[in-house]
């Protein structure tokens, strides 16, 4: 938006810059001289819109692109979450099997798991923070 607002700023100067002559060599021209129409203003704040708004497109573009990307990525970083939690469920479940319920640590572990919805899951959060 900054590179608008100069084009902009340096398009105004310029035109105000030409104002000033035109009206100097307008008095020093024959009174026959056809005065600056109005149309040549409105052309430029015409064309000035139009930049402003070729800028705030191109603005568009490059947002939806952004928001597009950052919807992949979020996309990408929850399958790859959910490809850790399918390892993690095959991993405890071979955990499960293999872990002696009379042992100290299946003993822990039943006491664990009483604060959760399935052994299973337990064993998940177990692996995940070991």
């Amino acid at each position: 938006m900054d590179s608008i607002d100069q084009l902009l700023a340096e398009l105004q100067t310029e035109y105000k810059e030409v104002q000033p002559q035109q009206q100097q060599s307008k008095s020093a021209t024959a009174k026959s001289f056809i005065p600056p129409s109005p149309k040549s203003a409105s052309l430029i704040d015409n064309l000035l819109a139009e930049v402003q708004a070729d800028f705030a497109e191109q603005d568009a573009a490059i947002e939806l692109k952004r928001q597009q990307e950052l919807e992949q990525e979020r996309i990408r970083q929850e399958q790859l979450k959910a490809k850790q939690v399918e390892v993690l469920k095959v991993q405890a479940k071979e955990w499960l099997a293999k872990v002696d319920p009379l042992s100290s640590e299946g003993l822990w572990f039943e006491r664990f798991a009483e604060s959760y919805s399935s052994k299973l899951e337990a064993a998940i959060e177990y692996l995940r923070s070991n």
